[in-house]
Formats: C-alpha cells, structure tokens, sequence
C-alpha cells in the first residue's frame, strides 16, 4: 500500500491538574496515511493485503515513535485505525488485530499483553483515540491512558490512517485497581 504521508506526534506532559509531572509523561504516536487500494468493495474481496502492509508499514511506525521516545522506557501501547468512509471497517480491523502487533512487539522485545487496539470508519480530519495498557501486564492501571490525535485532512474517503502509540504512564497516575485474582474469583462467583 502507497503512504501519503507520515506524521509524528508528541505529547510531553510536565503539569498536570496543578502538580508538576516528574519526570514527564509522554506519549508519541506515529500515523501513516495509506492509499485504500480495495475503497468501494467489500472486505469479502480479499484482507490479506491489509494484514501485510500492517506489518511493513508497523515497523515504521513502531520505529519513529521509539525514537521520539528517547531513552524513556514506554510501559504502554495502543494501535488504531481509521478507514475512509469509502473503505470497509474490516479492512481496518485487519491492520490491527492480526500481525502489527508482531512488529510492535519485536521493536521492544517484550509485549506480553493484549494491545488495546480500535478501528472506525471516518471523515478527514477525524479524531483517532488509541487507548493504551499496559505492554507486560495487562492489569497495570497506571500504564492506561488514551492518546488522542488528528490527521489533518485524512483519512480521505479512498485512504486508511494507520497509528501506532506508545507511552510512559499516565500522568502522576495514583489509582489502584482490583488485582486480576480478584477479578477472576468474582467472574466464577457470578457463573455458579
């Protein structure tokens, strides 16, 4: 798939609800704005070719947000996407839950839970919010968060902005959560 564009963005946070962040929180999501070869047909025509250009174009992506990262060590990610009203949400559903997850993994050498991830159908300019959680532990509440950015005037209704997000915690993050034993012990509770 043909990039339009590639876009970085940056979120230092330094205060945060009148207290200093220290050190800052950062978010950094990398987006590409992808030609939709397959806009105007239906995802029954083929998604193979969505999952393989996740992973090539997820490489990229997964690389410039690092960098931007620096020497912080990110305990989050997301990935989400956005399909051009003239695309099918399953071509986008195909860029994030079948193999960018791979690339995004092998960059940071770890990754052993879920990255959260979105698709949905929108117009240009549409906010694209990745939720993020925790990279090695799933219930890790101050690794969840959201980052949220705008392509300007993408994706268009033949295109698919593709992002990729990592971070390092929520800001002055103080909640604690329900342990997952907890949780488990409540779910087989509630099924008898």
């Amino acid at each position: 798939m043909k990039i339009r564009e590639l876009h970085l963005f940056v979120q230092e946070i330094v205060d945060h609800a009148g207290r200093t962040v220290s050190p800052p929180a950062l978010r950094a999501v990398s987006c590409a704005v992808l030609e939709n070869p397959m806009a105007g047909r239906s995802a029954t025509d083929g998604l193979q070719p969505f999952v393989e250009a996740s992973v090539t174009v997820g490489e990229i992506l997964t690389r410039r947000v690092l960098e931007a990262l620096g020497s912080r060590v990110p305990i989050a990610y997301g990935k989400g996407v956005l399909v051009g009203a003239g695309g099918d949400l399953e071509q986008g559903a195909a860029m994030i839950h079948c193999r960018i997850g791979l690339a995004m993994r092998t960059a940071i050498k770890g990754g052993r839970a879920l990255i959260p991830g979105n698709a949905k159908l929108a117009a240009p300019g549409a906010t694209l919010d990745i939720v993020l959680g925790g990279i090695d532990d799933g219930w890790n509440y101050d690794a969840m968060d959201t980052a949220e950015v705008r392509v300007p005037g993408a994706p268009r209704s033949d295109e698919i902005v593709l992002g990729v997000a990592f971070a390092t915690g929520r800001p002055n993050a103080r909640i604690v959560g329900a342990a997952e034993s907890v949780v488990q012990d409540l779910v087989a509770k509630l099924r008898g």
